[in-house]
């Protein structure tokens, strides 16, 4: 995840805590408040979406977890919204760069980098994988069968994370091609995605599945680009920002956004793509597995519309409320993320024991029960977080608390002053 948005906490003695409001009274005046609310919205979004636009059942002794959109005409289009992946990579793109930047203008390598990066990403994953591990040997031992028969769901979040973190590795290099030719760079992952949908679905020979995912690797790093073109955007002396101050930020915002949503009509109607941006039964093309060129359209649509929202946006994250809000929420998002399947099929089980029917059909008793979907697992989520969310806290440093602020702002991308002197 995108680690570094997060300002880091004031120092403190023995296990990690946190004081949120000596993480807000800390946050640099130079810091790009909507990329930490993208974040934690972004998770907020995929933890809903699974909770309560999933019609999770059983079917043939493992759990199925089907969505609603093809059983409502025109519900497609809120995953033109909802569908928030690429802009997850997209933010975290913006995140990467600024950390990069950081790392480079003291003297760093890639290794620092990417032991930055990952401390708090895999912390998290590697106690949520051991504890599943345990809990799934005992069951196996006692007699049940393994969550790897009847419950792969619990480890939806894990492919993602994989994907992520490839891209992440990759950081130090796509860098590197964006400030040399960023708009070459897009170019030409745009024309690999191209040829590889080409290759998967109008010449059909891809037997093995090879070519189709290697267009989507392309797609993951499509959007994590869009994102060092986003923190580029008002860096004085950056390539991006020439081009923007040349055609007038009015005009690029509004070119970013209709070259992102005609690529999505124009290969959704002309096109042999489905109209959502997530799988829906029946369709024989998914745009998600493995995903297409429409995601990487939609990564360019959900950017023009960030970068359309952005000034009000900022302004309304200036309140000291709002904010603290989102430092709380990037504070655990790895958890949340990693333990909130767990909290779904626990409340799962809990419904069937009390006497209830999980249903397999978008039904009206399905649709008025979908607010139940978001207390029950909550109230499990929040009794998982009182126990795992240390884990992701960041650790205890024995610093000054002026170094501490130094660094949370190299982490941000730096000062306006070091920005300027980096550009």
């Amino acid at each position: 995840m995108v680690t570094t948005t997060s300002a880091s906490p004031a120092p403190t003695e023995g296990p990690a805590t946190l004081n949120v409001d000596a993480l807000v009274d800390g946050t640099p005046a130079s810091r790009d408040r909507v990329v930490d609310f993208l974040r934690a919205a972004s998770i907020a979004v995929v933890v809903l979406w699974h909770w309560t636009f999933s019609i999770t059942h059983w079917r043939g002794g493992s759990l199925r977890m089907p969505n609603p959109i093809g059983d409502v005409p025109g519900l497609w289009a809120a995953t033109w919204l909802l569908q928030v992946m690429p802009l997850f990579f997209v933010v975290g793109g913006y995140a990467n760069r600024a950390a990069w930047d950081g790392i480079r203008r003291h003297g760093g390598g890639p290794r620092q980098f990417w032991s930055k990066r990952f401390e708090r990403l895999l912390r998290p994953v590697a106690v949520y994988v051991a504890c599943w591990a345990v809990v799934d040997l005992a069951w196996w031992a006692s007699g049940g069968r393994s969550v790897l028969d009847w419950g792969m769901v619990v480890f939806v979040p894990l492919w993602f994370l994989g994907v992520y973190v490839a891209v992440v590795t990759l950081t130090p290099w796509t860098t590197r091609a964006h400030d040399a030719h960023p708009w070459a760079t897009l170019g030409l992952l745009a024309a690999g995605i191209a040829v590889a949908d080409a290759v998967r679905l109008g010449v059909d020979i891809d037997p093995s599945g090879a070519v189709g995912y290697a267009g989507s690797a392309l797609v993951w790093v499509f959007a994590h680009q869009l994102g060092y073109v986003w923190r580029d955007w008002s860096l004085p002396g950056t390539a991006v920002c020439r081009t923007v101050r040349w055609f007038g930020p009015r005009a690029s915002v509004g070119t970013v956004v209709t070259l992102g949503l005609g690529a999505l009509v124009a290969l959704t109607t002309v096109g042999p793509y489905s109209s959502s941006m997530v799988a829906v039964r029946g369709e024989g093309v998914s745009n998600m597995s493995p995903t297409s060129a429409c995601i990487a359209a939609l990564a360019l649509f959900q950017l023009g519309v960030v970068l359309t929202v952005a000034t009000p946006l900022r302004a309304w994250l200036q309140r000291r409320s709002v904010w603290k809000a989102v430092v709380a929420a990037n504070a655990v998002a790895m958890t949340v993320f990693c333990w909130h399947m767990t909290a779904l099929v626990g409340f799962l089980l809990a419904y069937e024991a009390a006497g209830f029917t999980l249903g397999d059909e978008a039904t009206a008793a399905w649709w008025l029960a979908r607010p139940l979907w978001i207390v029950g697992p909550g109230v499990l989520l929040a009794a998982l977080l009182a126990v795992f969310a240390r884990v992701e806290l960041p650790r205890p440093a024995r610093r000054p608390a002026a170094v501490t602020l130094q660094a949370s702002e190299r982490a941000a991308g730096g000062t306006g002053r070091e920005r300027e002197r980096a550009a």
